[in-house]
């Protein structure tokens, strides 16, 4: 992922940077001469649809007014499904928010998504910024990097005031905070349910997981077979998350995501493991002051990892009704306009690009100076090792529901991932 510049560390209101590494050319892009007509972006993210209607198709069409753009959302869990049937059927729109990895590599080696390799302003992006949307051996790019996400923790700053807490940064010091909030007893300490089982995964597993395998190096020995899923430090990760099933609050097991959004943003909760599309949910929701501290280390003083996941993308219709028009708005996907207002009108969603970009949010900032003091990593169940059956992302969110549940124990629930893996994946055979 992208550098940020030196900002002060938890200063609200601070201004954080994403750095234009060297070489990068300035300004726009040479757009390219596109031709009058319909655009049809399909997207699961059907939460930002008023911002692509009001803020960045209307800025799209200050260059290109003769190029009407709509945005079709479809709801999340039925997105892949819908778009391979209007794929199959013919139907689909010109543009694809490609999602990260697999599932984008799979439209492109079906012929659905096309090359993007000579596309101007491609070049505003590294390799790691690609590496979510290209083709195993590096050779092909197939949509426009947009965004990454960040995980970490949020927390009610006005709790915190009242009861005299201080932000963690061991594990020691984040159970010794639970404990104080669990003995004050107005305010369940962490905010998050079971139910939905993603969220055990994702805000939990992921999010503190980076600090036990040391991010990028764990999640590649993974891939090649050096490490496994028994190793002591993912049995580590089970076993942390089994310790937060007290200080979740009654009822935890039968709680949603939106759930566990409601508790937080009503006051009821101090404090909310999240991903940084968190943010502009909360706020609009919340009326508190909101920190923000990354996942506390299991060691005092070892190098700290965080989750900086490549997210979002879009891409070209390899059967696009206007490819001209498409590629025009792909070219301005790149330029440092389009990431400046993806930046802001999304706190939360970073960009990609090499681009100079002000993250005016303070709580957006916060996430993102972490990139200064942590080494980032993506979640180690998206690249490769979600291809085959049992699937590793959908395991994950299973045992980790499990494991905080307390109906299936730390080292069970890594002997059951690492069976699943050992069963297709040669490399961990």
């Amino acid at each position: 992922m992208v550098n940020v510049g030196r900002a002060p560390s938890r200063l609200s209101g601070r201004i954080a940077r994403i750095a234009v590494t060297a070489g990068l050319v300035a300004g726009w892009p040479a757009l390219s001469q596109a031709q009058s007509g319909e655009l049809v972006i399909e997207s699961w993210r059907n939460d930002d649809l008023a911002i692509w209607q009001d803020v960045i198709i209307p800025a799209f069409n200050k260059k290109y007014p003769d190029i009407t753009v709509t945005f079709s959302p479809t709801a999340p869990t039925e997105y892949n499904a819908a778009l391979n049937a209007k794929i199959e059927a013919g139907t689909a729109g010109d543009l694809i928010t490609c999602r990260p990895f697999d599932a984008s590599l799979a439209l492109y080696q079906r012929g659905h998504l096309a090359s993007l390799n000579d596309l101007p302003g491609i070049e505003n992006f590294s390799d790691v910024a690609k590496s979510a949307w290209v083709t195993d051996d590096g050779a092909t790019v197939f949509c426009v990097p947009m965004a990454s996400v960040i995980h970490g923790f949020l927390y009610n700053q006005e709790i915190f005031e009242e009861l005299g807490l201080a932000e963690p940064t061991t594990v020691a010091e984040f159970h010794a905070l639970l404990d104080r909030l669990q003995e004050d007893g107005n305010y369940i300490p962490m905010a998050m349910g079971t139910a939905d089982q993603w969220e055990a995964a994702t805000m939990g597993f992921q999010n503190i997981g980076p600090n036990y395998w040391r991010g990028e190096e764990g999640r590649r020995a993974l891939i090649a077979g050096e490490d496994k899923f028994t190793d002591p430090e993912y049995v580590a990760v089970f076993q942390e998350l089994a310790s937060w099933a007290p200080y979740l609050g009654d009822g935890y097991s039968a709680q949603t995501y939106p759930d566990s959004q409601n508790l937080f943003s009503l006051g009821r909760a101090a404090i909310y493991p999240a991903g940084s599309w968190d943010i502009s949910v909360f706020r609009t929701q919340a009326d508190f002051e909101m920190g923000a501290f990354p996942p506390p280390l299991p060691e005092a003083g070892q190098d700290c990892f965080i989750s900086d996941h490549t997210d979002i993308a879009i891409g070209m219709n390899a059967a696009a009704k206007n490819p001209d028009a498409a590629r025009a708005f792909l070219e301005w996907t790149t330029t440092a306009e389009f990431a400046e207002i993806y930046s802001n009108q999304l706190p939360g969603f970073f960009s990609l690009s090499k681009h100079a970009v002000t993250v005016e949010d303070p709580t957006a900032a916060e996430f993102l100076s972490w990139r200064e003091q942590c080494q980032p990593t993506i979640r180690n169940s998206y690249q490769i090792l979600s291809r085959g059956e049992p699937n590793l992302e959908n395991e994950l969110w299973n045992v980790s529901a499990q494991v905080i549940n307390g109906t299936l124990t730390p080292e069970a629930a890594a002997q059951q991932i690492q069976d699943g893996l050992d069963s297709w994946y040669k490399p961990q055979q």
